[in-house]
Order: structure tokens, then C-alpha cells, then sequence
């Protein structure tokens, strides 16, 4: 059954953060918080970006090797987070920004590196290298060509200011949809207050899933190796680059759905999940399951059930 909050809703489509943007809100037909929503989006680009000349995080990179450079409390602290977990050493590395753009997958002038143009970039990726000032929200990158990039976590971490935004607002039903990575806000429109949120099967075109799960409010972040991929003789490189290699990841997995309280959280534990290359999920309260895929076609579940199972 579907509750009367489905009666007022209000929808807004657009491009932003290198993806399509899908923003929802239900129980009201005014639009307000959602044009709020769009101009807070446009900010966090604005300052995190690393696909333009100028932002707060180029800014730091422009400046690796030189000097510590200040920035905004927002940047500083998701930096911060990042580093953290760059440091943990599982796979995800805030640093990773010069393979990045030497592979150049999913980007014009993709390409496979020579050997020797990966190890040199190797030496450029240590987040150890990363020096931190809570004091002045000052960050330095010690080596001439170390860069930052966020794509890893940012969507997560705007997704969840998202999310603020609109419980200040007064907006208690909605959806989030950062090209891909979904925030569920709230009661659902069905009386039993339930989301029901299809996993993407790798296998087929966008939107064609190999079954649902029912979850109240959460997050679901997605990882995977089946939308962005270079291809040269007949073999394959996919973009999730392995920082301990150089190279894409090894693995038999094709993609890793979690479903968490926080959208930032799904977006380190989906990354988490898809380098240890296994099902074995940490139960903790804001960590709610996952559904692996590989690429033969099949799935595990931990956590959660793919309805009708």
C-alpha cells in the first residue's frame, strides 16, 4: 500500500559531480528544498573538485611540495577523514590522484601506462605523506606531484550534508541519488515505511537488477568494475585502481552494494568489502549489509535478503 506522503512529491534532474543527479522529496509540491539541495551540491564542487583548475583541493595540490595551504572547515574535515582511512592501508587512498589521471579510464586519452610511468606515480600515492594542521585547516602534500582526490568519498560526505539540509527543512520522506550512490531519507511512501532498492545487476543495462532488498532509512553505495573500463587487444582495465600495484584491482568480484546508516561509511565500506575481495561483513550498528556480485553472474548476501529469497 502505498501512504498519502506519495500524493505530494517533487522531482529535479541534472547534471552535476561528473554524473546525473537525481533529488526526490515527498510530502510536499513546493520545490524549495530541493533548489537548496541543487546550489549546496554546486558548492561542494565548486570547492572539491580536482576536474577544474580552481578548488580548494587543487589549490592544495598546485602547492604540493611548496607549502601548506588553508582551506574551509568542510574541506579540511573530509580531508582529514580521508587520510585516516588512506592510512588503513585496505585499498581506498585519498592520494591516488596521479595513477588516476596517468590511466585516464572513464576520461579522454584513456590509455595503458608503460611499467616504468606506473612505478614513478607509485612514489607520489604515500598518505603518509599528507601533513595535516587542525590548528590553521591547513594541508600540505610534502612531494612536488603528490595530488588529492576525493571522488572516492565525496559524494558520500554531500550526500549526507544533503540529507541535513533537508531535516532542517522539514522534509521527513526523500531520496538522494548522486549518480548511483543513494540516500534514502526518512519513511518511504508504503505503510510499512520500508525502501525497496533494486542491486544493479553488472551483467546488463543500467537500471536491470538481479532483485531487491527492503530496508527502512539507509544508504546504498555501490562499487563495482562494469561502467567505466579500458579495453586494448582484447583485454579489459577497469578504473578501481589497486594503490599497492599501480594497476586495476584483481578481482573475481563485479561489484559490492552496502547498505549503511551514513552515506560516507558505504561509500569506505563498499571499497572496504571490494578489495578484500571477499563476503565477510563487520556487523556494526551502522553497518546494515551487503550483496556481492561477481563475474560469473553470481551473488552473496550478508546482512540482508534479496526479497522473495
Amino acid at each position: 500500500m502505498i501512504n498519502n506522503l506519495a500524493n505530494k512529491k517533487t522531482k529535479k534532474s541534472f547534471y552535476a559531480l561528473g554524473t546525473q543527479i537525481n533529488l526526490t522529496t515527498f510530502g510536499t509540491k513546493n520545490d524549495w528544498a530541493i533548489v537548496a539541495a541543487m546550489k549546496l551540491i554546486r558548492h561542494f564542487e565548486d570547492i572539491l573538485t580536482v576536474n577544474r583548475t580552481n578548488s580548494e583541493v587543487m589549490s592544495i595540490n598546485q602547492a604540493a611540495g611548496s607549502n601548506f595551504v588553508q582551506v574551509s572547515p568542510a574541506t579540511y574535515g573530509l580531508v582529514k577523514r580521508s587520510v585516516y582511512y588512506s592510512r588503513e592501508n585496505f585499498g581506498f587512498n585519498a592520494a591516488i590522484g596521479p595513477l588516476v589521471k596517468l590511466w585516464k579510464i572513464g576520461f579522454i586519452g584513456a590509455n595503458r601506462p608503460e611499467d616504468e610511468a606506473i612505478k614513478e606515480k607509485l612514489k607520489l600515492i604515500d598518505p603518509k605523506q599528507i601533513r595535516l594542521d587542525d590548528k590553521n585547516l591547513a594541508v600540505f602534500l610534502k612531494c612536488p606531484g603528490m595530488e588529492l582526490d576525493l571522488g572516492g568519498i565525496a559524494k558520500g560526505y554531500i550526500a549526507d550534508r544533503i540529507r541535513d539540509l533537508w531535516y532542517s527543512f522539514g522534509i521527513n520522506s526523500g531520496i538522494i541519488d548522486l549518480g548511483g550512490n543513494l540516500l534514502f531519507v526518512g519513511d518511504s511512501v508504503h505503510d510499512d515505511s520500508q525502501w525497496i532498492i533494486g542491486i544493479q545487476d553488472p551483467t546488463s543495462n543500467r537500471g536491470n537488477s538481479i532483485g531487491s532488498v527492503k530496508l527502512p532509512a539507509c544508504s546504498a553505495v555501490t562499487t563495482g568494475i562494469y561502467e567505466r573500463f579500458l579495453e586494448i587487444d582484447g583485454e579489459k582495465y577497469h578504473h578501481v585502481i589497486d594503490p599497492r600495484t599501480g594497476f586495476p584491482l584483481q578481482t573475481n568480484l563485479a561489484s559490492v552494494t552496502v547498505f549503511t546508516r551514513d552515506s560516507i561509511v558505504g561509500e569506505i565500506e563498499a571499497k572496504r568489502l571490494f578489495f578484500a575481495g571477499d563476503n565477510k561483513l563487520t556487523h556494526r550498528n551502522d553497518l546494515y549489509g551487503a550483496v556481492f556480485v561477481y563475474q560469473d553472474g553470481s551473488y552473496k548476501t550478508s546482512g540482508v535478503k534479496l526479497i522473495g529469497e
